[in-house]
């Protein structure tokens, strides 16, 4: 796991905290941590936010979201407090799937902002610096950062550098940018800080387009970050807001990759019944996506004829074929667990 440290650049000033110096406003962070069958990573995500760097001012409140975890989550939790030094709050939600998970957290808490992260990760030591240091040098409504992987085996030479989100390594780059048309990704719900009020302007997250048992759907987040453009809120992806994410030797196969990509594919032919989007369609399907599909079949097949060892361009022609396949399943077939 290789450590990276940023300057954090303010983008602007709106008063947030006025007329109190920005270092003493106080703030509240209520920080969600959905949790299934994970207790050994869970302990290392208390821990790191254990270990952050809490700025004065600053008041967290860690909710530890058990989503009908099987293993000794429960047991782990009730003694959390005398055996690390931790105190989170520990919520039970029984309904199976993130969005759910997330939802109750965010149901308990009460603090005027909310952070989320997943139970495979670890904040960066100045994840709450820069958290607070935007909420009270910048009047943003929401922020992100990166995803930094920590890999459990060495990666594979046929990882495509196009499809990283498949196993959640996410970087913007070095810079603070804003949300919006001109960012090239989504918020992602695993490293977020909200505000609370937005939060309740624009509703919960959606529980039917989130990952459930075998089915890999993973749309939640792109029809939150949807919502929360369409409500106006200005968001900032800030390069210090470093979390670091356990990459597992289970996702890094080319079985989880195709599945991954069909169910992204689903989840976003699900979007689409919803709100369909400006491009041009064939068979309820953009045509681009048909197009992106052959060609990554014809560089797939052009990398097999030649002999060429390009095994990263000719797999990432493959999962193109897996996300049109997922969209137009689930644009035309796809039923959702009652």
């Amino acid at each position: 796991m290789v450590k990276r440290n940023v300057d954090h650049k303010n983008s602007g000033k709106n008063g947030a905290c006025a007329p109190a110096p920005a270092s003493y406003c106080a703030l509240s962070l209520d920080v969600v941590i959905p949790t299934y069958n994970r207790r050994t990573l869970l302990e290392k995500t208390l821990l790191s936010l254990k270990s952050a760097i809490k700025p004065p001012g600053l008041e967290v409140q860690i909710i530890v979201v058990d989503n009908n975890s099987t293993d000794d989550t429960r047991d782990f939790m009730a003694d959390c407090e005398r055996t690390l030094g931790i105190s989170a709050r520990y919520v039970f939600e029984r309904r199976q799937g993130r969005s759910s998970a997330l939802n109750a957290g965010i149901a308990a808490g009460n603090g005027e902002l909310v952070g989320m992260i997943d139970d495979d990760e670890e904040v960066g030591e100045s994840w709450y610096q820069s958290a607070a240091s935007a909420f009270r040098e910048t009047g943003v409504d929401f922020i992100g950062g990166p995803y930094l992987p920590n890999w459990e085996i060495p990666p594979p030479e046929w990882l495509p550098s196009s499809y990283l989100g498949v196993i959640g390594w996410i970087d913007g780059g070095p810079e603070v940018a804003e949300y919006g048309d001109g960012f090239p990704g989504i918020l992602m719900g695993g490293n977020a800080v909200l505000k609370r009020s937005l939060l309740e302007k624009v509703g919960p997250y959606n529980a039917s387009l989130s990952r459930t048992g075998t089915r890999l759907l993973a749309g939640e987040d792109e029809d939150m970050y949807s919502r929360l453009l369409k409500a106006g809120a200005r968001g900032l992806y800030l390069p210090d807001l470093i979390i670091y994410h356990h990459i597992p030797a289970a996702r890094l196969t080319k079985s989880y990759f195709r599945r991954w990509c069909f169910w992204r594919g689903v989840s976003r032919g699900l979007l689409d019944r919803e709100s369909r989007s400006q491009a041009a369609y064939l068979a309820g399907v953009p045509r681009w996506l048909y197009g992106q599909a052959v060609r990554g079949m014809v560089n797939k097949t052009k990398a097999a004829i030649l002999a060429k060892s390009n095994a990263p361009a000719a797999f990432s022609g493959e999962l193109a074929v897996w996300d049109l396949a997922g969209f137009f399943y689930g644009r035309h077939f796809y039923k959702a667990i009652a």
